[in-house]
């Protein structure tokens, strides 16, 4: 079998993102460092999981997640909760900052990007239900944030009505993209919003209306970009292999999202690990594509807004403080190291923030 060196020169590689820690040996001159990397030439041949790697994952299935539980003490909780106050002072809200942010952009041109679960979407527990469809549009129960957020799930529904709404509105006023891990299309299902920008795969499969509008300096008939389209063959032959190896493990699900993988268990917001091509393509890069396909690539008198709550939004926000240009706002109720600027707890104070841009 190929060497870990040798192999990390190749195509396609899959990382660790949090449940696989420890360094696994396989014999001979192979080793896996929480995870497998793939040799594009030779992937089909390649033992995508061994038997240690399996074991690990059904260790942490839900059922056994479940069966073992856990305690957080009082005394722990109110450390976080202090360690949380500590860090909103160095990450101030956006929301009682929100003056602020306006003061910053006065005379330019506001860019609004947007993360999708976890920003616009909580995370449920079946990730193939976050969506924003038009028969709970009609429904208009005038119901609070707080209450639409934290009450049933029935009421889940209201909150992804008027959160399309809220971005729908802030599209009207500005450029609007969606930039997610999901594959695009399912991020477009899911809202149903003809004029956004959508990115799905971290950036590596992008999509605009088929017009320019007035609110860009780009005339381009339509925007369509794939970066990495020559790795398709290679994901879809270790999709298929992820599926048969993760078959009999309870709870594991395989999401393909074009142009990565990821096994997770959603149930427990777990992700385990993730396989994606090793070109230099990120959410920050996808940021810059789209700044400039807008036709804003040299103007100093752009502010791009970028919302978003997980760790592959951290180059976004780092492309923005490169180019001392806009704002990255972080969602997150717990302390992160982060390059954003403000933060904001969850979707119900994105979607307030939201409100208050085109007010």
């Amino acid at each position: 079998m190929v060497s870990v060196a040798e192999m990390r020169k190749q195509n396609v590689i899959v990382t660790e993102e949090l449940a696989l820690s420890r360094v696994m040996a396989a014999g001979g001159d192979s080793a896996f460092l929480g995870g497998i990397v793939f040799n594009c030439k030779i992937a089909s041949q390649l033992e995508i999981l061994n038997s240690g790697w399996l074991d690990s994952l059904r260790a942490s299935s839900p059922t056994r997640v479940k069966a073992a539980g856990t305690a957080i003490s009082s005394s722990f909780a109110a450390r976080q909760d202090q360690e949380y106050e500590n860090w909103v002072m160095q990450h101030p809200s956006a929301l009682r900052n929100f003056g602020d942010i306006v003061a910053g952009s006065k005379g330019k041109r506001i860019v609004m990007f947007l993360d999708y679960d976890g920003t616009l979407s909580p995370i449920v527990d079946d990730p193939d239900r976050a969506f924003m469809s038009d028969a709970v549009r009609r429904h208009r129960r005038p119901l609070s944030a707080f209450t639409l957020f934290h009450s049933n799930v029935k009421n889940h529904f209201f909150f992804f009505s008027q959160m399309r709404e809220a971005v729908r509105n802030v599209a009207r006023h500005f450029p609007t993209a969606i930039v997610s891990g999901r594959r695009r299309d399912k991020v477009y299902n899911f809202v149903q919003l003809r004029e956004l920008y959508y990115a799905g795969s971290h950036g590596m499969d992008i999509k605009g209306p088929s017009k320019g509008t007035k609110r860009t300096r780009s005339k381009n008939k339509a925007l369509f970009f794939q970066p990495a389209s020559q790795f398709l063959p290679v994901i879809h032959e270790v999709y298929e292999k992820l599926v048969e190896k993760t078959s009999s493990i309870p709870g594991s699900r395989i999401e393909n999202n074009t142009f990565t993988l990821s096994v997770h268990f959603r149930c427990i917001d777990e992700k385990v690990l993730e396989v994606r091509p090793t070109i230099k393509w990120d959410k920050g890069k996808a940021l810059e594509f789209l700044l400039e396909s807008l036709g804003f690539a040299n103007c100093s008198n752009v502010f791009p807004v970028y919302i978003g709550d997980d760790n592959t939004d951290e180059d976004a926000f780092r492309v923005l403080h490169e180019r001392e240009q806009g704002v990255g706002i972080l969602v997150s109720k717990v302390q992160k190291k982060t390059t954003a600027s403000f933060s904001l707890r969850d979707p119900t104070e994105v979607m307030e923030f939201l409100h208050r841009l085109v007010e």
